[in-house]
């Protein structure tokens, strides 16, 4: 009890994690759980989930991002932005 009133749950959640916590903390906590929880080999499965996926969606992309390098360009400077032209 607490000043006269029983505790609910919520207060003891909240005393429980009263310390000032970061976002970096509370996700490297839980990458460090899921770790303990599933092992390493789980992240190369999910990892090759998200290629397969990402291949499935974009692949149509791949051949013009190899084209350019494998990685988006950056317009020179004389080019016109957003098609607009600035003469």
């Amino acid at each position: 009890m607490k000043n006269g009133k029983p505790k609910d749950n919520q207060d003891e959640v909240s005393d429980k994690f009263s310390s000032e916590m970061s976002v970096r903390e509370a996700g490297r906590r839980g990458g460090i759980v899921t770790r303990e929880r599933h092992g390493g080999e789980y992240y190369r499965q999910i990892g090759s989930k998200g290629g397969e996926s990402t291949k499935r969606l974009y692949s149509h992309l791949f051949s013009e991002l190899g084209k350019r390098g494998g990685r988006p360009k950056r317009p020179a400077l004389n080019e016109s932005v957003g098609g607009e032209d600035h003469q």
